[in-house]
């Protein structure tokens, strides 16, 4: 028998009982599907974080408190002992290799304009995070440096916090109150979309020294070091080192470059991505289960065709392939199906989050499904394959 035929014998088997296949292959279509729903997120939620790192620059040095644990990072062991006091005596006894110390303050805050209020993110930055990070204002301006030099209260908003505060009305110049202190609204930003079901386009940023005096705090929650170049790296590395070293002991920090940073946090994600496929490739097991169980009910449904078969020459090799070939295509249909599936959600998710289906992805759920009908099939392949003529052609 040809490839042809035997593929043609398999698919008017499998057709004979429709419902029953499609119902057969429905635990490889879900384990398929979600298997590329989980890589696509993850592939576009990488993308999306190492674009934001590659827009700061690879000449950039991250100080943030506590010691990270392990090679994947964790928690800081100790509390945050980065303060201003810190910040500053960084600034005046910065070398040549640094250009700039950019510190950090972020906080979740109630923002409220008139009857309407929202939780957002609130980021004390400096200009100088504009200028670095790339994100513009679609509208008005961004604040200047002189506004953080004074502290003035003046605010820049993401276009989700905007449209739910203000609904149509233009923010520009209207207020927007924090902690009960009011800001004027100078700037909309630029739409930047959701990470990982995080809609960052709710945010409010506003001058450093404003953030501080609306905090009340002397702590900064990470600084951002720009170098004059990556070769520089190394010598900036060692003397912020050197200073936070006179203050705080080796665990109340850690200094990372760009490259290090974004490391341990794609090595975060692609530990959690692995967890979850994991997880969603159970149902592709639990498929081929149901797949092996059905294989074995048609041997018994089918046992004097077998018979009839062996009997006028049919090889126990022939018989073999032709239900191997029967559970792969069950199979193989599951897996192409959920490929779609999984497409098709990427496709709906793309509206909320950043998603991509690399081919590789494709590609693995098709060849973990073709395995799964080669493993479960075999079993009842080879019971049908050692069925005595005799006694197949006997069966009732």
């Amino acid at each position: 028998m040809n490839p042809v035929e035997l593929f043609e014998i398999s698919i008017e088997a499998i057709r004979t009982n429709k419902l029953r296949s499609v119902l057969t292959a429905l635990g490889v279509i879900i384990g398929v599907a979600s298997i590329i729903l989980l890589i696509s997120i993850s592939a576009g939620l990488q993308g999306f974080i190492s674009s934001q790192f590659e827009k700061l620059g690879a000449n950039s040095l991250f100080i943030i408190p506590g010691k990270l644990e392990g090679s994947f990072g964790g928690p800081p062991r100790t509390v945050n002992k980065l303060t201003f006091n810190l910040v500053e005596r960084l600034e005046r006894e910065k070398s040549s290799a640094i250009v700039d110390v950019s510190p950090f303050i972020e906080i979740a805050v109630t923002a409220r304009y008139k009857n309407e209020s929202k939780v957002t993110s609130l980021d004390g930055v400096k200009e100088s995070y504009f200028v670095y990070s790339g994100i513009k204002a679609e509208k008005g301006r961004v604040f200047r440096e002189g506004e953080n030099e004074v502290a003035r209260r003046v605010a820049v908003v993401g276009t989700t916090l905007a449209r739910d505060l203000y609904k149509a009305d233009n923010p520009i110049d209207k207020t927007i109150s924090i902690s009960n202190k009011s800001f004027v609204v100078i700037g909309v930003l630029e739409p930047q979309g959701n990470v990982g079901g995080v809609d960052i386009d709710n945010l409010v940023l506003i001058p450093l020294n404003s953030a501080r005096k609306l905090t009340g705090t002397d702590q900064v929650n990470s600084v951002l070091v720009r170098t004059t170049s990556t070769d520089t790296i190394p010598q900036a590395k060692e003397q912020v080192d050197k200073i936070l070293r006179r203050t705080l002991g080796e665990d109340d920090y850690t200094i990372l470059s760009q490259e290090q940073l974004l490391s341990s946090i794609l090595q975060i994600l692609g530990v959690l991505t692995a967890a979850l496929g994991g997880i969603a490739a159970i149902s592709l097991v639990v498929g081929g289960i149901g797949i092996s169980n059905i294989m074995l009910v048609s041997v018994t449904e089918r046992t004097r065709e077998i018979g009839l078969r062996k009997a006028v020459g049919a090889t126990n090799k022939a018989i073999l392939s032709q239900f191997l070939t029967e559970s792969v295509i069950l199979s193989l249909g599951g897996g192409i199906v959920g490929v779609f599936v999984g497409y098709v959600g990427s496709l709906a998710l793309s509206n909320f989050l950043e998603t991509t289906v690399p081919v590789w992805a494709v590609l693995l759920g098709l060849g973990f499904s073709t395995l799964v009908g080669v493993v479960f099939g075999t079993f009842p392949a080879i019971r049908a394959s050692r069925l005595e003529p005799i006694e197949a052609l006997r069966h009732e």
